[in-house]
């Protein structure tokens, strides 16, 4: 089995979390090896989205959804560090405002995704409309739980549109949730990262897991895939997602376009031509 495929949910399987260790590191057993693997990837991620930006033609959406604490912003400082921040966009998923409110539930999602040629990144993102309002009863059952099919048909359409839209849930287990929230809490440079609100969802396990359960069974498709992390190590994390993003842009494989221009003309202009005004 490859390693994106240890790693991915099959379409049209149920997924039991439990099946799925949150400390394992499946495809990779030695830290320091692994740390230097990921160096060599995030470097490639940087020639493969130059291409894809002069290409033009198509774009890469990654998703990052977790747990409190999972890790999402620690992807976005290390693996997404490669990225040019010219092509590649970070959009952080907060609470709905009025003006978002007042229309559908992905009218928000669909102003930010990325335009052809770039890279666009969710730290949170359009599953929150079947995670938290469905833990919190924020929309009655019989309206969210149509958002699935919604969501899918969503997807379907950006695929058919050049866009790439890969997954990625950060699996950690509720002990490392634990020490990282309180290591936030003890050190006075992470403090400002706290949020009371995170001892009250994380006394909410047990429901954001059947949520996050039915998300993966039920939006797991072929084209755009979702993906099981394991997370208590930051390094595996890291060093997972880089390896699939990588494999995945190999498999686009985009190309420098050729321009229209005679360049042996052109440089011999501005070899051999005097500038105006001179």
């Amino acid at each position: 089995m490859s390693f994106v495929e240890k790693l991915r949910v099959k379409p049209g399987k149920k997924c039991d979390l439990s099946n799925w260790k949150t400390d394992s590191t499946p495809g990779a057993k030695d830290e320091a090896a692994a740390e230097k693997a990921t160096l060599e990837y995030v470097r490639e991620l940087e020639k493969y989205q130059y291409k894809l930006h002069a290409e033009g033609r198509r774009s890469v959406l990654i998703v990052l959804q977790g747990m409190d604490a999972s890790g999402k912003d620690g992807v976005v400082r290390h693996v997404m560090s490669g990225f040019d921040p010219l092509g590649c966009n970070v959009t952080a998923f907060k609470a709905p405002t009025v003006e978002e409110l007042a229309h559908d539930f992905l009218w928000r999602i669909h102003r930010a995704i990325p335009a052809r040629g770039d890279v666009g990144v969710f730290n949170r993102s359009h599953y929150e409309d079947v995670l938290v309002v469905r833990v919190h009863d924020l929309v009655p059952k019989k309206e969210w739980s149509k958002r699935y099919e919604h969501i899918n048909a969503f997807e379907s359409l950006l695929a058919a549109g050049g866009t790439t839209v890969l997954k990625f849930y950060l699996h950690i287990g509720r002990a490392e949730q634990k020490r990282r929230l309180i290591e936030r809490l003890d050190d006075p440079i992470k403090r400002w990262k706290f949020n009371a609100r995170d001892i009250d969802e994380r006394e909410l396990w047990k429901e954001y897991r059947t949520a996050y359960e039915d998300v993966l069974t039920r939006c797991s498709t072929e084209e755009s895939p979702w993906f099981v992390i394991p997370a208590d190590h930051k390094w595996y994390r890291d060093h997972a997602i880089s390896r699939i993003l990588v494999e995945t842009f190999a498999r686009l494989d985009p190309e420098i376009p050729e321009p229209e221009l005679d360049v042996k003309r052109l440089r011999a202009r501005l070899v051999d031509g005097p500038a105006r005004g001179q």
